[in-house]
C-alpha cells in the first residue's frame, strides 16, 4: 500500500499584506492543510491570530506585532527574531523563538508555551494567569527588561539571563524562577525570593530540557536558582485598607 505523505504548504510572503496572508493560511486549513512554511516575512502582523486548529507554522523571517494573539493550540516557530505583543492573551499552543523578542511577550497570556532562544525588551509576561488545568508558561534564554512578570496573576516565567529592576511588580500569583537571584534590594514589598525545592526543580528541569532540544543548547540548573513569588494569596491587601 502506498502512503500519502503529508505535504508542507509553502508561501513565499514578501509584501503580501497581513490581511491578505492571514485569509490565505485560514482558507487553506478549511482545505485540510495542517503545516505550512512562511518564507521572506518582513514585518506582517498578527500572524497565527485566534488560530484554533493544531496547525504547524514553520516561518523565516521577522513577524510583525501581535503574532499569535488569542491563539488556541497551534505551534509557530520562527526562525529570526519576534516583535512586540507576540502571544498576547494566548490560550493555547506553542511558541519557538530563535531569536530575540520585543516587548510585552505573553501579555494577558492564558495558557500554551513561549521558548524564546535569546533576550526580550520590557513587560513582558505582565498580567499572565491561570484557570484551572491551563498554566502558561514563557521561558526566556537571554536578559529581561524592566517590569518582567508584572501584574503576574498565574503562570511560570524562566528567565536564563540577567534580569532588570522591578522583575515581578504588583505579583499576586505564579512563579518567576531565576537563574541569576535579585539582590535583597531589588525585590519588592510583597514578595520572597528563596532557594528552589524539588518540585521546582522538577518543573525548571522540564523547561530545560523543552529549550535544550529546541535550540541545541546544554543549559542546567545551578546552585544560584531563586524562586520569586507573592508573600501570600493577597500580598497587597494592606494598601486598599
Amino acid at each position: 500500500m502506498e502512503v500519502k505523505r503529508k505535504m508542507t504548504k509553502e508561501i513565499e510572503v514578501e509584501l503580501t499584506y497581513y490581511r491578505e496572508l492571514n485569509q490565505e493560511i485560514r482558507d487553506c486549513i478549511r482545505a485540510g492543510e495542517t503545516e505550512f512554511k512562511l518564507t521572506r516575512v518582513f514585518g506582517q502582523r498578527y500572524i497565527g491570530d485566534a488560530l484554533q486548529a493544531p496547525v504547524h507554522i514553520d516561518i523565516t523571517g521577522t513577524p510583525g506585532n501581535d503574532m499569535a494573539a488569542f491563539m488556541d493550540g497551534a505551534t509557530i516557530e520562527v526562525h529570526g527574531n519576534g516583535q512586540d505583543q507576540v502571544a498576547n492573551t494566548m490560550n493555547d499552543g506553542t511558541i519557538i523563538i530563535h531569536g530575540r523578542c520585543g516587548d510585552a511577550t505573553g501579555y494577558g497570556m492564558r495558557g500554551g508555551s513561549v521558548y524564546i532562544r535569546d533576550s526580550v525588551g520590557w513587560r513582558n509576561g505582565i498580567h499572565m494567569k491561570q484557570y484551572q488545568d491551563k498554566c502558561p508558561t514563557l521561558v526566556i534564554g537571554g536578559d529581561a527588561g524592566a517590569f518582567l512578570g508584572e501584574y503576574m496573576a498565574g503562570g511560570i516565567i524562566l528567565l536564563l539571563g540577567k534580569p532588570e529592576k522591578y522583575v515581578g511588580n504588583g505579583m499576586h500569583g505564579g512563579m518567576i524562577y531565576l537563574a541569576e537571584p535579585l539582590p535583597d534590594h531589588m525585590v519588592n514589598e510583597g514578595l520572597i525570593q528563596e532557594e528552589l525545592e524539588d518540585f521546582d526543580r522538577a518543573k525548571i528541569q522540564e523547561l530545560l530540557d523543552n529549550y535544550n532540544a529546541y535550540f541545541g543548547r546544554d543549559e542546567q540548573i545551578t546552585p544560584s536558582f531563586r524562586r520569586l513569588h507573592p508573600a501570600s494569596s493577597r500580598p497587597y491587601a494592606g494598601m486598599y485598607t
